[in-house]
């Protein structure tokens, strides 16, 4: 077991890496090229800028029974398909069971905004959403952590 963590954007990162560190899990880190993130601790893994490029460095090394941190559905729904278990940035784990749900979302919001609408931006992020997310991801890593040792 590993942990991948879709770092652009990620304001979870150096928790999730700090997590993988105490379990002692490797670590790698993607990004491109404009968001140099170096966190001790983990592997950075950067591409060149460009869309969902560090979305795609990510799903070529993802194996089964990784442990990835995303906020990206599609990303999330393709990692799920490969066998990893998918926590977001928010703690949501996501699953077989709400995937669907949350890629409609997504796509009734682009229609949306595609269509002149707006759509309400994200909140300023609270200390318990980072709580939440860390209890979320060493939950997961606990779960995860056994099942390599079959």
């Amino acid at each position: 077991m590993r942990v991948l963590i879709d770092a652009d954007g990620c304001p979870v990162t150096r928790a999730a890496v700090q997590i993988a560190e105490r379990f002692r899990v490797d670590a790698f880190v993607f990004c491109d090229t404009s968001h140099d993130i170096q966190i001790p601790g983990a592997e950075t893994i950067m591409v060149s800028k460009g869309a969902d490029s560090a979305d795609f460095a990510l799903l070529r090394m993802i194996k089964p029974g990784d442990a990835v941190v995303t906020q990206d559905y599609g990303l999330a729904a393709l990692c799920l398909a490969r066998g990893a278990a998918v926590v977001s940035q928010d703690g949501l784990r996501y699953t077989a069971d709400n995937i669907d749900a949350l890629l409609l979302s997504r796509h009734t919001s682009r229609k949306i905004r595609e269509s002149g609408g707006r759509m309400k931006g994200p909140k300023k992020r609270l200390a318990s959403q980072d709580a939440a997310f860390c209890a979320a991801f060493e939950a997961l890593i606990c779960e995860l952590k056994p099942l390599e040792q079959k």
